[in-house]
Order: C-alpha cells, then structure tokens, then sequence
C-alpha cells in the first residue's frame, strides 16, 4: 500500500478539495473559452470563459513525510556519482500530496537508474510515460511525465522532463525500464516526442507517412482531409518486424 505523507507528518489539509492553482505557481497562458477555441469553433456555451493556466511553483523543505527521505537519498546518491543534483533536479514540487522531481533531460536516464537502483530507493517500476504540450510554456513547450513505483518501499513518485518544440529530444528509458517501449512510441506518435535510443521509434496508431501529431494543442480541431485514402495493407511478410 502507497504511503501517505500526511500520516507521517506531511501536508495538513483540512479538506479534501484542492488548492487553486492560480494564487501560486508559474502562470503560463490565459486561456478563453472552454477549449481555448479563438476562431469560433467553440459551440460549448463558455466562450466567455477566462482560466489562468498555472504551473506548479518548486517546493520548500520541509516537504513533508517520506517525500524528504527520498530527495535526500536521492541528492546523496547524484553527489556519489559526482553530479550536482541542483545541475539535474531543476525543481521538487509537492502539489496534491504527490511529489514531483523535473529533471533536466540531459541527466535523465543517470537520475531513472540511481532511482531504479538504489537500495533506499528501489522504484522498480516505471507504469509509462504521458506526453504534454503547453503552448504557453514558452522553450520547454513538450514535457513527458513519468510515473515511478517502488513495490519495495510502497511509494509512488513522478519525474517530468521538458524540451521545447523546435528540439523535442529526450532520452529514452527502455533500456532502464524496458516497459515504457510502447508508451515511448505513443508519446512519439500523438506529440512528437523523439526518445532518443529507443529501439524501434515509429508510430503506433496512426498510420507511418500521417503528418503531425494529433494530441498537440496546435494540432486543427476538425477540417482535417481524409489521411487515410488509398491506404494500403502491406502483405504479412512484408510489414515491419521488431525482433
């Protein structure tokens, strides 16, 4: 079972409803409308609808419960390796009662493996990778989240990693976490995230020569050509192998 900070002497909320993001964090965009539609095609009835988009700001020690034992071993365990944790850990944020390490990507795959790795550690398991595109987040518009699982210890982590849209690159985990495979290639495919040293990076929903990535927030809503006319099925021993 999942530990729960505030039993161990983290956050004491009251409530179970959470906190505005709005009166804290990094404010990235003003978006209008229910979808942020600004050419009319927004046929929800909230048009008028004005929301600040806000990011999480970093946390401040102490973060509560077990959330400090792990930034301490894990800052510990880079310093070992000879890397300055503030040079790969860009920032903590405890947002919801979860903890979040935004990792410079550069240092990702060193930061996956001494979290995979470490005795006092020990998140063994990676339950994929999500993809994120934020307009306004203006040179690290793609971020990919990855959501840590220690069976060992019984905790739940998640690390972030962003990269702007003009140099999408970030390393893969496969060879760490050999699960993420196709999580990695549905990331590749719906937001054009490029994992770099990914075994077999091609797409897995749509088709191969589709243009674009459907799940950006850029991407056009409707009035999109049928892409799939005069498709093709290639014969069984023709199509793609990854063995």
């Amino acid at each position: 079972m999942t530990e729960n900070p505030k039993a161990n002497g983290g956050e004491q909320n009251g409530n179970a409803v959470p906190a505005p993001r709005d009166t804290g964090g990094e404010v990235i965009r003003v978006r209008r409308g229910m979808f942020g539609a600004n050419n009319g095609g927004d046929t929800s009835g909230y048009g008028g609808l004005v929301r600040t988009v806000t990011l999480p700001g970093a946390a401040s020690r102490p973060y509560g419960g077990w959330f400090d034992e792990v930034a301490d071993e894990l800052e510990g365990a880079l310093e070992e390796q000879d890397l300055l944790p503030s040079n790969a850990i860009e920032k903590t944020v405890v947002d919801r009662d979860e903890l979040t390490f935004h990792i410079a990507r550069e240092h990702l795959v060193q930061v996956a493996r001494t979290l995979r790795d470490d005795p006092a550690l020990r998140f063994e398991l990676c339950t994929g990778v999500s993809g994120v595109h934020f307009l306004g987040d203006k040179g690290r518009e793609l971020h990919a989240v990855y959501h840590l699982r220690s069976l060992t210890h019984g905790r739940l982590i998640r690390l972030e990693v962003s990269a702007p849209d003009s140099d999408p690159h970030i390393p893969s985990l496969v060879e760490i976490y050999p699960t993420n495979d196709w999580h990695e290639r549905e990331a590749y495919d719906f937001f054009g995230l490029v994992f770099d040293g990914h075994p077999a990076l091609t797409r897995i929903m749509m088709p191969d020569d589709w243009q674009g990535f459907p799940q950006r927030k850029d991407y056009p809503l409707g009035g999109i050509a049928v892409e799939y006319k005069g498709a093709q099925i290639p014969a069984p021993d023709q199509r793609r192998s990854y063995s």
